[in-house]
């Protein structure tokens, strides 16, 4: 496989999801699929009520569609995409019993984790089967260090945190038109190289397929956005990416490839227990993109401060994890 094949399967997708968006965006309208905004939030943020939501639904048919076709079939892509399909129906119903139901939280926190850990059980027997004829260890190693620990049959708690944790973390950086699909983006850029440089052409492609997809959700997504992703798209790709770092044995490295993800994730903790501990609070308010919002930035300049975040962490890692 050469760089030209994942040229053609991102574009691909970039075309699936763009084709795709004025038939859906309609569609979401006409159901009333309409996002509701949070009180507590930018006051800005209150002309957004009623977009389109649920868009990810975009995302994850152009995604799943390119990597049939342009992917050979093998256990690896059958893997990522149960995981995008299944963290994509997880938010679907999220979105869906906000949006539908109007009941504004969503699945409850303890449906939410019972589904994702029911995903993870079987994400983690399809490893199993995968990597049995290699004789799995399930051992991680600790990027810059020669320590590597292994998990054993332990790894299958430590996938249901590192899933829950990430498609959580990529789910609170879904809080501004563009900021995550941006930012998804570029962390599947790197991801696609550092995969093609390891000789995993499967997952190399399928996030060449999902950067496609996220620029043609851009498109429609930008601000001023046309459409939100909603929880179906922002677990899909929080789903999809923790599995590739699996996949490609970079478990504690998506760490630095996904920073502003741990980041947005970090602030929300920091601030908890700052205000739950000592009743005060760290930030203007959480996740940290509304804090750069609240002391006067504008919504176009956080997103691209963070995409530029994003650009330096992705490939940084990617330079030097590729060595």
């Amino acid at each position: 496989m050469d760089l030209q094949a994942l040229i053609l399967t991102a574009g691909a997708a970039f075309a699936i999801a763009a084709l795709l968006g004025p038939i859906c965006i309609p569609i979401l309208r006409r159901l009333k699929f309409g996002q509701s905004i949070r009180e507590e939030g930018p006051q800005h943020h209150q002309t957004k009520a009623g977009t389109p939501t649920m868009g990810g639904i975009m995302i994850v048919l152009a995604v799943l569609v390119t990597t049939l076709r342009f992917a050979i079939h093998s256990a690896d892509v059958v893997i990522l995409m149960f995981a995008t399909l299944a963290f994509g129906l997880i938010g679907f119903t999220d979105d869906f019993i906000k949006v539908v139901k109007k009941r504004n939280l969503g699945l409850r926190a303890k449906q939410k984790v019972l589904l994702q850990l029911i995903a993870t059980v079987i994400l983690f027997g399809a490893l199993w089967m995968t990597w049995r004829s290699s004789n799995p260890s399930f051992a991680v190693s600790i990027p810059f260090t020669h320590i590597v620990l292994d998990f054993g049959m332990f790894y299958l708690l430590f996938l249901l945190l590192w899933l829950v944790g990430f498609s959580n973390a990529v789910n609170l950086t879904d809080g501004l038109d563009g900021l995550l699909s941006g930012t998804a983006a570029i962390v599947f850029a790197a991801y696609a190289f550092y995969a093609y440089w390891h000789t995993e052409y499967n997952v190399s492609l399928f996030c060449a397929a999902m950067v496609g997809a996220l620029i043609g959700f851009l498109v429609f997504n930008r601000h001023p956005a046309r459409v939100f992703m909603g929880d179906t798209g922002s677990l899909a790709i929080g789903g999809a990416l923790a599995m590739v770092a699996v996949l490609t044995h970079s478990e504690f490295g998506l760490i630095l490839f996904g920073f502003v993800f741990v980041v947005e994730a970090l602030s929300v903790i920091i601030q908890v227990f700052a205000f739950q501990t000592f009743g005060k609070r760290v930030f203007r308010m959480s996740p940290i993109h509304h804090h750069f919002e609240l002391v006067g930035w504008s919504e176009w300049e956080v997103v691209i401060g963070f995409w530029l975040a994003a650009f330096i962490s992705a490939f940084g890692a990617l330079a030097l994890l590729s060595r």
